[in-house]
């Protein structure tokens, strides 16, 4: 059977595929458009295999969320590159993961990906942008807020995002203080959540530099404590001061407004996934000594 050009628009209407691999899989299958989607899937498949090896530590960070703010979910999709972490089709699969995640009750991505998104399972989906896109895609993970309280949830850019749950508050609080966890990511709620060993060491440390001040000990003992609180104010959430007015404390700033943080998560993309970064001036000295 010839295969038309109207064939061709068809199945890429259907399916999203490019418009060489429509014309291939028509080719392939004598015109029959059912086997051609079938086509299709297998050698998207196929490629996502292929692809599967190659680092994905870009993509986007992706917020979901229910209409009163007592739910949200946060999703990580990983690509190659930043080029196509800000492609059309990669932004709509990770809103389309994001909604599916927050819908999913649950924080399994494989079960995730077994999911219906528009008349397919987002794994589905998944191997189709891989074949169009021609780069790893990859679901990486989700994280979930569920709260009786007051959500806050930002997205920086794509690249970072935080929820904040508050008791207490509004809106717009719980919101600043997701804010100010995307800018200054602090590691501990507050001085309590610090596990003691971090603290001895840092202790063990501010003890040993200022033993070389040869100052009298209780005067070390009174620079170790001032050190040391002013190292709790910077790793820990409650003791910065807001990103916002850096006169006040995130601590004094829920205080005056009635509230307190229940707990946070903060995901950033890549974080964790070792990126190969290539020596371009070590290749071209190889290079050259070969030559």
């Amino acid at each position: 059977m010839a295969v038309t050009a109207a064939m061709v628009k068809e199945l890429r209407e259907r399916t999203g595929a490019g418009m060489m691999e429509c014309k291939k899989a028509l080719v392939e299958t004598n015109g029959d458009l059912e086997a051609a989607i079938e086509f299709l899937r297998k050698s998207g498949l196929a490629q996502a295999d292929k692809k599967a090896s190659r680092v994905a530590a870009d993509g986007q960070v992706m917020l979901a969320s229910n209409d009163d703010n007592t739910e949200a979910v946060l999703v990580e999709v990983n690509s190659e590159t930043d080029f196509v972490a800000k492609d059309a089709n990669f932004l709509a699969f990770a809103k389309a993961v994001a909604n599916n995640a927050l819908a999913a009750q649950g924080t399994d991505v494989n079960a995730l990906m077994e999911s219906d998104s528009n008349g397919t399972s987002l794994e589905v989906a998944r191997q189709a942008l891989i074949s169009k896109i021609g780069e790893n895609i990859q679901v990486r993970r989700i994280t979930r807020m569920a709260s009786s309280g007051n959500i806050g949830a930002y997205v920086h850019g794509g690249r970072i995002g935080v929820l904040v749950e508050l008791d207490g508050g509004d809106n717009e609080l719980a919101r600043d203080i997701a804010m100010h966890v995307a800018a200054l990511n602090p590691e501990y709620l507050d001085e309590n959540a610090v596990p003691a060993d971090v603290l001895e060491k840092e202790k063990q440390f501010l003890i040993s530099q200022a033993a070389d001040s040869g100052k009298p000990a209780d005067i070390i003992e009174k620079m170790v404590s001032g050190r040391m609180r002013k190292h709790l104010a910077g790793i820990t959430l409650l003791g910065q001061p807001f990103v916002k007015d850096g006169d006040v404390t995130v601590a004094k700033l829920l205080g005056q407004n009635g509230a307190s943080v229940k707990g946070y998560t903060r995901m950033a993309v890549g974080e964790g996934i070792e990126k190969k970064v290539d020596n371009f001036a070590e290749e071209v000295m190889q290079q050259v000594k070969g030559g």
